[in-house]
């Protein structure tokens, strides 16, 4: 008769066979293993769940990105085709990235940063689309559409394939944490009495400050006059620098790498947020939400609103923080944290209408900068004399005919050379120049030349006098085309 095995499929080993073994093993060694194990078990679920909340909090800032994208070749803005949209886009993330990156990576590396993530993606996809154009076999009359279906084919398929990743990562986040839970670690436990003394960790230092030295702010209007040498004498005293001094003595806090990743946590999440200041004890000291504050003012003017708001976001969480007193950080995120709806909406409000006082702040700033930089202006060299503009209505005609007296010597072609040099010179200037020449007031050109750089500037009155178009006298060549369809001398 045949034994039958099944019945040892119902036996359970007991605690004591985890570490009772092999008899020529001792006891010592197995239990060391069977700890060891448990430990490298435990690390590698922490640095598991350290990496899917990296990865899935990566994924959020980039989906929404994507998804934008993939909604603009559709539907490409400025009228431009989506095969040009698609590589001016790839041209500008090549040309001026934004060092904007995860926390803890180097934004000196351009693949550290989101810009650079995203760079790489859209060559994979550009690379794709072209090597499927090619396949296909299509003709040229056919392959810049066929080129911008690819394009977007592939892009939706990227979109989908994160979020489907992000839900996964989500999942599997939850599992990790919930398997974390069961088990109780040293790092669970609390002795409520200790024989030895233990010196309290000592508090980390304030926010450092930047030492900036006091610099007067020089106002100065450049006059480009017709004669520069006269105009030394007889204008030197024309402008005079005025100075407004508005820094501080003591410097300007500066962010410190934890405070540059805590500045970087989206709005809202205050879970995140209160499980960084607990591995963070640097955020939370003396400068820390002024620092905040300076970086947001910084972010606003070069036009990172995104992270300007965040900036101030970040900044007021640690001043309720300090205003709840002793156990303010527990006190503040334990209400946010559980959706209180009243303590939601008083930090909301206060987020909102402190980053409207930034933007407001940031704008008068930029007025005060614009209006004490240096400008280029045109003034008469005395005021018995006249600026005014020769501007051309179109090229000259084929039928060019010179009349008046003192003609009889000039080449018609040289003329014909003189007015086409004018006529693409004035095609040249920006529309703002083109209609202030067009209306020949002095003002007008004078507003358009102090909205541009003093080399700017500089280039374009060159050019204006190069051009015969910019007249202090009443001899030369007068542009009459468009009107009569002739030339005066």
């Amino acid at each position: 008769m045949p034994l039958n095995y099944s019945k040892w499929d119902q036996l359970e080993l007991s605690d004591d066979s985890d570490i009772e073994g092999h008899p020529n093993v001792d006891k010592k060694s197995l239990i060391r293993w069977k700890q060891r194990d448990i430990h490298e078990k435990r690390e590698a679920r922490k640095q598991k769940i350290q990496s899917l909340r990296a990865q899935i909090a990566c994924n959020k800032v980039l989906l929404p990105r994507i998804q934008q994208i993939s909604k603009d070749l559709a539907n490409p803005p400025s009228s431009v085709s989506s095969p040009i949209y698609f590589n001016s886009l790839v041209e500008q993330l090549k040309t001026n990235p934004s060092k904007d990156c995860p926390p803890g990576n180097d934004p000196s590396k351009l693949e550290h940063t989101y810009d650079g993530m995203l760079l790489s993606l859209l060559q994979m996809v550009g690379s794709k689309a072209k090597d499927a154009v090619k396949d296909a076999g299509v003709g040229e009359a056919e392959k810049e559409d066929r080129l911008a279906k690819e394009l977007g084919k592939e892009m939706e398929f990227h979109v989908n394939n994160l979020a489907e990743t992000i839900e996964k990562h989500t999942k599997e986040l939850e599992k990790e944490e919930a398997e974390q839970k069961k088990h109780i670690t040293m790092d669970d436990l609390h002795d409520g009495f200790e024989s030895k003394y233990v010196p309290p960790i000592p508090e980390p230092a304030p926010v450092p400050h930047t030492k900036s030295e006091k610099k007067g702010k020089e106002k100065v209007t450049t006059i480009e006059v017709l004669n520069p040498k006269a105009a030394e004498s007889s204008t030197s005293s024309s402008s005079k620098p005025g100075y407004e001094d508005d820094e501080d003595d003591e410097g300007v806090p500066e962010l410190t790498p934890s405070l540059e990743a805590f500045s970087k946590i989206p709005l809202g999440d205050y879970q995140k947020s209160f499980e960084f200041i607990q591995q963070h004890r640097d955020v939370y000291v003396p400068g820390a939400s002024d620092a905040l504050l300076v970086a947001a003012f910084t972010a606003e003017g070069e036009g990172n609103s995104k992270y300007a708001k965040q900036c101030v976001h970040q900044s007021l969480l640690i001043q309720y923080c300090e205003k709840l007193g002793r156990d303010g950080v527990g006190v503040f995120f334990k209400k946010m944290v559980s959706g209180d709806k009243r303590a939601l909406k008083v930090f909301v409000d206060d987020v909102e209408s402190t980053y409207k006082h930034v933007v407001n702040r940031v704008k008068i700033n930029q007025e005060e900068a614009n209006s004490a930089r240096e400008q280029i202006q045109l003034v008469p060299e005395n005021p018995n004399q006249t600026i005014s503009f020769n501007v051309p209505d179109g090229p000259p005609p084929e039928d060019l005919v010179l009349e008046g007296a003192g003609t009889e010597g000039l080449d018609i072609e040289e003329v014909r050379k003189a007015l086409q040099f004018r006529w693409e010179v004035f095609q040249g200037f920006s529309p703002e120049m083109q209609e202030a020449l067009r209306e020949g007031t002095l003002e007008s050109v004078n507003k358009v030349l102090g909205d541009l750089s003093v080399p700017e500037a500089e280039a374009l009155v060159n050019s204006l006098d190069v051009a015969g178009i910019l007249n202090f006298a009443e001899s030369g060549i007068r542009d009459e085309t468009g009107r009569n369809a002739t030339e005066e001398v």
